[in-house]
């Protein structure tokens, strides 16, 4: 009975080894789609640090020229989302237009800039129809969906390269 429980132990650690081997060789075959798929990883880490960064301002007044928990306008908010991740952007959403690159509506993704009325308005896209956005004085940062006012002067969206 010893005899049997040790040459179990000896072949399961000997099926170990090969399927570690086997493992470690494919590995190897594929270090550029491991190094993508950490890249991939790395930017929908941080475009969740952008959501999770605008959803902590829902809620703060609005303020005209604010771009701090004090208060916000549309671009301050923006801005003030993605300074945490490295990215620096102007204080006017007329100017944030011109950073990134543009993205259809149909390729949208959380974190995404989407501009409104010309470029008089800036949000940030949740994904699933929805964004966060500081609408005008008297309210507050805000959760809305893309519909209504929002949907028929949308303008366009932005994407950043965020790894950070």
């Amino acid at each position: 009975m010893r005899g049997s429980a040790a040459l179990r132990v000896l072949l399961c650690s000997g099926l170990l080894i090969a399927l570690l081997a086997i493992s470690a060789g494919q590995a190897a075959a594929t270090p550029g789609k491991a190094r993508h798929a950490r890249t991939a990883h790395k930017r929908r880490l941080a475009r969740e640090r952008v959501v999770m960064r605008a959803w902590r301002a829902v809620g703060v007044r609005y303020r005209w020229g604010g771009a701090s928990l004090s208060g916000f306008d549309c671009s301050g908010l923006t801005q003030w989302v993605y300074r945490s991740v490295g990215v620096s952007l102007p204080h006017y959403s007329g100017a944030q237009w011109r950073y990134g690159r543009r993205v259809s509506r149909r390729a949208l993704r959380p974190g995404d800039l989407l501009f409104f009325s010309g470029l008089g308005h800036v949000g940030i896209y949740l994904g699933h129809g929805a964004l966060i956005h500081a609408p005008h004085p008297g309210a507050r940062v805000r959760f809305a969906r893309l519909d209504g006012w929002l949907s028929s002067s949308f303008y366009g969206a932005r994407r950043f390269r965020v790894t950070g």
